[in-house]
């Protein structure tokens, strides 16, 4: 088999694994409006020459239910997307941000993400009944709330929510065909922290896992899963049988975003593997750039891996430098003990907007 035709044989065997893929999990109910709100958000930004960049933030659940009680998710707050897209509006770009549903939206980030406060601390109660902002706070809060104001009214953030795996995979396929008319100017900045293995819709259960036999003898009883799932409570333990997620992300490239750049997340915890899987994800998906974190520092580091350049690290300056850890991960003992002052994404997001003027400029070039 030539080399072609073999390309030509996996690209069909993925177009049919998508087939089977979204014709059998069912798509989330609003997916229509969000559809509609996106084309318009799109054609407007396409009209005025804007870049968008589709943001993906926060985590996805995966039921175990079909009338979900119980899920599996992740520790995702959606930090990094949240933060990333007031980054990329300050620089021009129109936001599609597609988020886990009440993960921490751009700007209302700033007073929603304390471990102790809730956003009514920040309030206080002024003569006459009515509601103030405490002082010493008054001042950042009003800088967020007129950049917000200016963002909302200037039409530049449309705000979308998802919760489980399968909401987010149609979501990301609607949304990036949406982005074709953009061309090179459409920026996929893909946040989210997806579940790598889910339960099948036809092998999910109906209701409830119950966690005894007691409902075995009520009559009338449905089967606890799908025909042929069997008992996932067996001898009191919940044995849970998962799918891998499809794999996706190739797609973005081969069809439903081919014009545009691509740019996705590498998050591990091994430090000694990350740059080799984040260069292998890039070989297999063939996206333009993946940003390798490790869990444990990737408030103060990131490394760029993309094709045919070096992989490059951007850390938060700090006062002393980072000496002799050019070109490797940071280790534990050598973070400061507090967060940094600065936001990683101030340095993170100029650098991909360089990295997508050049793919702007290349594809002109065509």
């Amino acid at each position: 088999m030539t080399s072609t035709a073999a390309a030509a044989t996996a690209s069909s065997s993925i177009q049919e694994e998508e087939h089977a893929y979204f014709s059998t999990n069912p798509p989330p109910r609003n997916l229509d409006v969000h559809i509609a709100q996106a084309k318009a958000f799109v054609d407007t930004h396409a009209a005025a020459k804007r870049p968008v960049v589709l943001i993906t933030s926060g985590g996805t659940t995966v039921p175990l239910e079909k009338q979900t009680v119980r899920f599996i998710d992740n520790f995702s707050a959606g930090t990094r997307g949240a933060t990333s897209a007031e980054y990329f509006l300050e620089a021009g770009y129109a936001v599609i941000f597609l988020h886990r549903e009440f993960s921490l939206l751009p700007y209302s980030r700033h007073f929603s993400h304390a471990a102790t406060d809730s956003f009514l601390d920040f309030l206080v109660e002024t003569p006459g009944a009515g509601v103030g902002v405490r002082p010493d706070v008054e001042k950042s809060m009003l800088a967020v709330l007129r950049k917000y104001r200016a963002v909302r009214d200037a039409n530049l953030l449309l705000v979308l929510p998802f919760v489980t795996i399968d909401d987010y995979l149609h979501e990301l396929r609607a949304m990036s065909n949406l982005m074709r008319p953009l061309g090179p100017s459409g920026l996929l900045y893909l946040a989210a922290a997806v579940s790598d293995f889910f339960v099948p819709h036809d092998r999910m259960a109906e209701h409830k896992i119950q966690s005894t036999d007691a409902v075995k003898s009520a009559p009338g009883t449905s089967k606890p899963a799908a025909e042929g799932a069997g008992d996932p409570t067996q001898a009191k333990r919940l044995v849970i049988d998962l799918d891998p997620v499809p794999k996706f992300l190739k797609r973005l490239v081969d069809g439903w975003a081919s014009d545009s750049m691509i740019v996705s997340y590498k998050l591990e915890t091994d430090p000694s593997i990350l740059v080799h899987k984040a260069r292998y994800s890039l070989d297999r998906y063939q996206h333009h750039l993946v940003i390798g974190n490790l869990l444990s520092t990737r408030k103060w580091e990131v490394v760029f891996v993309s094709p045919g350049r070096e992989d490059h690290w951007l850390r938060v300056p700090r006062t002393s430098g980072w000496g002799e850890a050019e070109g490797r991960p940071l280790r534990a003992d050598e973070l400061p003990k507090e967060d940094p002052e600065s936001e990683i994404e101030s340095l993170i997001i100029p650098a991909v907007q360089e990295l997508h003027e050049a793919h702007i400029k290349n594809f002109q070039k065509r």
